[in-house]
């Protein structure tokens, strides 16, 4: 995928090469280029997640938090977007936080790229996913 620097002026999805800090989670991943995606708050804090918590994921609960729902949403439209763009038929994502890198994935699933921007979609802390784009 092409990098696309985060701007505050005009918030959207940015792609980066990984920094040496980060590159532990290479080890996750079978092709060759991983690159860090950040959603539009320029980290990932905005698509939608669950954290890892006592060995699993809470079950979800739906929130009444109309904006952080929006800010998501549209997150994950702009990521599906950049998916979409990009000349690959299926690609990795991998969330954790900031030096959890090296964290061995919790969970796998394979997903269709319209899935992100199902109505109760959340990305798992620790959880790989496929991603068939095409």
């Amino acid at each position: 995928m092409l990098r696309k620097e985060w701007r505050s002026e005009a918030p959207d999805v940015c792609v980066k090469s990984l920094t040496e800090h980060e590159s532990a989670i290479k080890t996750h991943f079978t092709q060759p280029e991983v690159q860090y995606i950040g959603s539009t708050s320029g980290c990932g804090c905005d698509f939608p997640n669950v954290m890892y918590q006592s060995g699993g994921w809470p079950e979800l609960e739906l929130d009444d938090d109309n904006d952080e729902e929006a800010s998501e949403h549209k997150s994950c439209e702009a990521l599906v977007t950049l998916l979409h763009a990009s000349d690959e038929e299926i690609v990795e994502l991998y969330g954790v936080w900031d030096g959890d890198f090296a964290e061995a994935p919790q969970a796998r699933e394979e997903i269709s790229v319209q899935t992100l921007t199902q109505p109760n979609f959340k990305f798992k802390e620790r959880g790989f996913y496929i991603v068939r784009i095409r």
